[in-house]
């Protein structure tokens, strides 16, 4: 086990780690790319310098101030998204971006993650389960506890699928799942809000877009449109597989230099690693992330302070659902919803949201309520 003084140590060592294969990654993705020129890695080392800046700035800042501003951190994201889909940039057939001076980019959404975060943190810190059973009393539970937090976290989760964003769409409603059960909420209605998801999960189908449809298709069956929605899936599984145990070589992997891998920048990036760096590589990577998420998890489940533990919580919960869900993505072992990989994939939002975050957990190491 990790004492508390060697969890900063743990944190800083492995993030390093992570931010440097993802520029190596990226460098090697944007190296020969028809699509994305070596102008994007520039762009997020520069991000990553900063990203470090903001960790340790972070890591000294007495992370009570989070609270202090968490309703209107909420409240900003949710004005951005609305914007966003009046006055934002289309690419690749979505509204996610505001574009400022046509040189820097922000996607709200990335944002939205750690606003709701810490909206979700500050309202079940200052809320406890009421031990009366009287139909009164678990029925003002159901709303205060439950309905609620759902319908803030609700207005985010619908803009961001306007535009469309799926993935951040499903990791948002994610990190309330994982909030709401690590609250206190009773098992019971814990587990009837699941059975309920579960049952409206067929209609969710007529509301996807067709390209969504077709991802999922082409997950429940990977002979569907190859050549269409399943070429970036299979050329991704070539990809990994061809690099077996110990890769091609940094800027040798053919399916990366050749061009035959689309959005290797940015979701796709661990199939990079993969073909490139091989088994042991795509291995010390996700090892890298373990350590992150497990240090994580120990600050959580071991600070005192409710505000610090659900937020805690709430950022190593969405740092572990992306890196699962991106990976699972690039192997094929989930369908392709559009989710990066975090602080490798090219984005400068999402870097410096999750940089936020770690000088987050950082602070809250320090702190002497830990343990």
């Amino acid at each position: 086990m990790i004492s508390q003084k060697e969890i900063p140590r743990v944190i800083w060592i492995h993030a390093l780690l992570i931010i440097a294969i993802g520029l190596a990654a990226l460098y090697s993705a944007s190296f020969n790319n028809a699509r994305a020129g070596q102008t994007v890695f520039y762009e997020q080392l520069w991000c990553a310098l900063g990203a470090i800046v903001i960790m340790w700035a972070l890591s000294h800042t007495d992370y009570r101030r989070f609270f202090e501003v968490s309703y209107a951190a909420y409240a900003i994201s949710v004005v951005l998204l609305v914007l966003v889909l009046v006055l934002g940039r289309q690419a690749l057939g979505a509204t996610r971006w505001f574009s400022v001076g046509g040189f820097f980019s922000f996607q709200p959404s990335e944002f939205s993650k750690l606003a709701v975060i810490l909206m979700l943190g500050r309202y079940f810190s200052q809320r406890r389960p009421r031990l009366s059973f009287d139909a009164t009393s678990i029925l003002r539970r159901a709303v205060d506890y439950f309905l609620v937090p759902l319908m803030l976290t609700g207005i985010s989760i619908f803009l961001i699928f306007k535009q469309p964003d799926l993935g951040t769409a499903i990791l948002i409603f994610g990190i309330f799942l994982v909030m709401l059960f690590m609250s206190g909420l009773s098992f019971k209605m814990f587990a009837a809000f699941i059975a309920a998801v579960l049952a409206a999960v067929p209609f969710i189908w007529h509301v996807l877009k067709t390209y969504q449809r077709d991802r999922l298709l082409v997950f429940m069956n990977p002979s569907h449109d190859p050549t269409g929605a399943g070429y970036t899936i299979t050329q991704s599984k070539i990809a990994v597989g061809s690099g077996q145990l110990l890769g091609k070589g940094w800027l040798a992997g053919t399916q990366n230099q050749l061009n035959f891998l689309p959005e290797r920048h940015t979701d796709f990036i661990f199939s990079v690693i993969g073909e490139e760096w091989g088994l042991a590589g795509a291995m010390f990577t996700v090892y890298c992330y373990a350590a992150l998420i497990y240090c994580g998890f120990l600050i959580a489940g071991h600070h005192k302070d409710r505000f610090g533990q659900m937020a805690a919580v709430g950022m190593v919960g969405i740092l572990a659902m992306q890196v699962v869900i991106n990976i699972g993505m690039v192997v094929g072992l989930f369908p392709v919803v559009g989710i990066t990989l975090p602080l490798v994939s090219y984005g400068r939002t999402s870097f410096v949201v999750f940089a936020v975050m770690l000088g987050f957990l950082l602070n809250l190491s320090k702190r002497r309520t830990m343990f």
